[in-house]
């Protein structure tokens, strides 16, 4: 099952290598890579063609112009989303395709490790998307709730005919609450999975920048909003 694992990248010279060594690690044996230019003014697009991917431009800022850019441009039948700064175990392709054995499952998605974070941080953020954003997960499915599902953003795997119908990723939307919105659309068309195992090793850069407790209140608003609203529909 051919794979093609998107990079938004909106200057990222710093992280870009770094993750894109970690994807051609991979021990998957059918994927791409599709390094999207996001409107940068530093070297990441320089950077990413030194390496063996497609690096495509969209100049229009914003996650999910980036992101429908990138699966307009795959090949694969699975499309695979993550951040710039992800840098996935070599196995973690292989175990996420391995769920789309099942017909029934639209998509895949699994924790955050914050690599660089702080020991009690790391450990209070793997516990609660394992067990917390995994229980979520089952119950807004229920068959009496499908209320929609839990996907993290930078670390999630849907099917491409999925996303062709629901035409597309949201673009109304820049950043918050993005995955939730994305998660509620895909759930109409199959079961997510929230794997605890599929593991993503990703920066707590953001944390650090805005700041721990105001950062993880900002998602939990973005998320409950976009859960309870009407799923949003792309631009045409």
């Amino acid at each position: 099952m051919r794979a093609s694992v998107v990079i938004p990248a909106h200057n990222e010279e710093k992280n870009i290598s770094a993750t894109i060594r970690a994807l051609l690690a991979q021990d998957h044996p059918d994927f791409e890579i599709i390094v999207v230019n996001n409107a940068s003014t530093d070297r990441t697009a320089e950077i990413a063609r030194g390496f063996p991917v497609k690096v495509v431009h969209e100049s229009r800022k914003g996650l999910l112009w980036a992101r429908e850019r990138g699966r307009l441009e795959a090949t694969g039948d699975i499309v695979v989303n993550i951040d710039a700064d992800c840098l996935p175990d070599e196995d973690w392709l292989s175990r996420g395709t391995a769920h789309f054995l099942d017909d029934e499952v639209a998509a895949v998605s699994g924790p955050y490790d914050y690599y660089d974070g702080t020991p009690s941080f790391r450990y209070i953020s793997r516990f609660a998307q394992r067990n917390v954003y995994y229980l979520m997960n089952l119950f807004v499915q229920l068959p009496m709730i499908r209320g929609g599902a839990v996907m993290i953003g930078g670390n999630n795997f849907i099917r491409r005919a999925v996303i062709e119908k629901m035409r597309g990723y949201n673009t109304d939307l820049t950043f918050y609450g993005e995955d939730t919105d994305t998660a509620k659309r895909v759930s109409r068309h199959g079961r997510v999975i929230f794997s605890r195992s599929l593991m993503m090793k990703t920066s707590s850069r953001r944390f650090k920048d805005e700041g721990t407790l105001k950062l993880s209140i900002k998602y939990l608003f973005y998320f409950f909003k976009h859960l309870l609203m009407k799923p949003g529909r792309p631009q045409s």
